[in-house]
């Protein structure tokens, strides 16, 4: 039983993601906070219990990066058409994503094994993603107004995701192919 709970736990911030669109639809920012925050919780104690008792699945390793992929684009697609976030950025984020999972794609279909390890890069682009949205739904629930701060991780999130979309172009794409003109 103790081996399906961190499955659970991810389908659970799945289940989220329409709920958190919901609330953001109807302008219920401390709710949609607590889902985000709720959510976030669930996928470090997910990460937590299938390492800690040798439970980690085939399934979970692949639903994991979904469910956190789909918590993310939920937020930045209401949060930007709210205007609560630069519609630029969201296109930014999204592009970023789509580059990512279209080049694993092509390099599965032609037969290269890719490492799905993310990049400490890739780790603070998502670190500074959740940041934004904590700090925006904070701001709009009236808990704490923070619009320098926002902005500045508005920046970060930019940054970051454009660098770290390179890095994973440079890495499968670029990298490797000078690596394979050396052997050739």
């Amino acid at each position: 039983m103790l081996a399906q709970v961190p499955n659970l736990l991810t389908l659970l911030r799945i289940a989220a993601c329409p709920v958190l669109v919901l609330l953001l639809r109807d302008h219920g920012y401390a709710l949609a906070l607590l889902v985000f925050l709720a959510a976030g919780i669930t996928d470090g104690l997910d990460g937590y219990i299938a390492k800690r008792y040798d439970c980690v699945s085939g399934l979970g390793a692949i639903l994991d990066p979904i469910a956190d992929k789909l918590l993310i684009a939920s937020a930045y697609i209401m949060l930007a058409a709210l205007e609560n976030i630069p519609f630029w950025l969201l296109i930014v984020v999204m592009f970023r994503d789509l580059v990512i999972v279209a080049g694993y794609l092509v390099l599965v279909a032609l037969g290269d094994e890719v490492p799905m390890q993310p990049t400490y890069l890739s780790k603070i682009n998502t670190f500074v993603q959740i940041s934004l949205v904590i700090a925006v739904l904070l701001g709009q629930a009236d808990f704490l107004h923070i619009p320098f701060v926002v902005q500045a991780l508005v920046f970060g999130v930019l940054v970051t995701t454009v660098s770290s979309g390179c890095q994973y172009v440079w890495a499968w794409g670029i990298k490797r192919d000078d690596s394979e003109e050396g052997e050739g």
